[in-house]
């Protein structure tokens, strides 16, 4: 099995200097590792920065998920939408107290698991799950209904952590370029599964791949071949599907609604693409007369016009009538309708912020595995955010995208509640501030393939 292959090799460390060489620990005499080592303790407190954020994405996403629900709302509970949301959101707030406590290098021996769970749960859904908007996306299990795209995005950061994690500059560069080809080899597999069911989760895959990469200090030569072959890849399947879209019509959302069962059975997406990327080009594309087809998209602009600059006020937008998805892949338009420019640029400076926060905590950690996670969790949600919000604003082709924490959606909190836990536990453990003693104990207490140091820092 390939992740027992990729344990059982060792670390090899070449000398970059005459007195340099050895393992990590010996790494520590040598060099200075992260900011005056000599005068750090020990961090066992969780980083502010990241619980801010995440409060005040939670508090925003009960506020605005009310609001934007009022297509849901039934006679005998107007409370019921939120009341499901909220208790999703409590699910997730246990998952990060309990995540964060546990040490990170727990999650370097789940990976294997949760990778393989993964993809057998996405193999199970594009042969026989539930048809959503012309592709299979989903099954269900109880009462509740499993997006499996949302996990193999969240594993798939796992395994790049998993596998590039001595993919540093302390490694022999035969054993690099393997490590390299091996995890680009499983983004392929990854985002081959995404493309049969839409594209923009194949590239925002490719898009957090890419900036691990970066972080594990991956050859910028080596990224380019590497997004050469999967663009070409990509046009191949691309080409396929085109060459079968006369035997398999496309169907869009009715009404803005989305498509049935009986009518998501006879789609393409390659139509659905092209006619989407098509309209995305054109400049007048916000003055299009209202149909069918473009309703969501319609709405969704009608409803920025109306927010204006600082917005209608809390519980008074008037689209969410109207915009049938409003409190899925485009509740960003509710919360530009409400809070105006200056609520929509809040909401995407708290990611922005994640993300920042995410990238000064990853410098200073010692080692390069924690660095990739805490990177890699980060991008995961920021990058899906900036997503939802380039579709809503039409900055990017239509395409079906949660914004996290905020919309509505099980799987889409509780995945990324689980990345919120990752980076909480990689803030209070992976940032050990104390002396050369104290540091070179906390890495021998380490698994080999974890020891391999944080590239960033050297």
């Amino acid at each position: 099995m390939i992740f027992e292959t990729l344990s059982e090799k060792k670390s090899v460390r070449p000398p970059r200097q005459p007195d340099a060489g050895g393992d990590a620990r010996t790494n520590i005499d040598n060099n200075t590792v992260g900011a005056d080592v000599g005068a750090l303790k020990p961090a066992h407190r969780y980083d502010k920065h990241i619980w801010g954020a995440y409060i005040m994405l939670c508090l925003i996403s009960i506020v605005e998920l009310y609001s934007a629900s009022s297509r849901e709302i039934s006679a005998t509970n107007i409370y019921a939408p939120l009341l499901r949301h909220m208790m999703h959101l409590g699910i997730g707030f246990f998952i990060i107290i309990s995540l964060q406590r546990i040490h990170y290098r727990k999650f370097y021996f789940a990976t294997p698991w949760i990778v393989l769970i993964s993809i057998l749960a996405m193999v199970y859904t594009l042969i026989n799950g539930e048809y959503v908007n012309g592709a299979r996306r989903s099954f269900s299990i109880i009462i509740m209904s499993v997006q499996p795209a949302e996990f193999l995005k969240f594993s798939a950061v796992l395994l790049v952590a998993y596998i590039l994690c001595r993919s540093s500059k302390s490694v022999d560069p035969k054993m690099e370029r393997w490590l390299v080809i091996v995890c680009a080899g499983f983004i392929g597999l990854f985002g081959g599964m995404l493309f049969s069911q839409g594209l923009t989760n194949t590239l925002l895959l490719m898009a957090i791949s890419m900036s691990m990469m970066l972080v594990a200090a991956v050859k910028v030569k080596r990224l380019a071949v590497i997004i050469m072959i999967f663009g070409i890849l990509g046009g191949l399947g691309y080409m396929y599907k085109k060459a079968t879209l006369d035997d398999k019509p496309d169907t869009e959302m009715v009404a803005g609604a989305p498509a049935t069962a009986v009518e998501s059975k006879s789609s393409n997406r390659a139509g659905v693409w092209e006619s989407r990327l098509t309209n995305f080009l054109r400049f007048d594309k916000y003055n299009d007369k209202i149909n069918d087809k473009n309703a969501q998209e319609q709405y969704s602009y009608i409803a920025q016009a109306h927010g204006g600059v600082i917005g209608v006020g809390l519980g008074n937008s008037r689209e969410t009538s109207r915009l049938s998805l409003a409190f899925s892949d485009y509740i960003y338009a509710i919360i530009i309708e409400e809070s105006g420019l200056i609520g929509g640029l809040f909401v995407m400076l708290l990611y922005l912020w994640l993300m920042a926060r995410a990238a000064t905590l990853a410098y200073r950690c010692n080692l390069v595995y924690p660095a990739l996670l805490m990177i890699g969790m980060a991008v995961y949600i920021g990058f899906q955010a900036i997503f939802h919000m380039a579709i809503v604003t039409g900055a990017f082709p239509v395409s079906g995208q949660p914004l996290p924490l905020i919309s509505k959606g099980g799987t889409s909190i509780l995945v990324t509640s689980v990345a919120f836990g990752v980076m909480l536990s990689v803030s209070r453990h992976a940032l050990q501030r104390g002396n050369r003693k104290q540091i070179r104990e906390d890495i021998s207490s380490l698994p080999e393939n974890l020891q391999a140091l944080n590239p960033s820092q050297n």
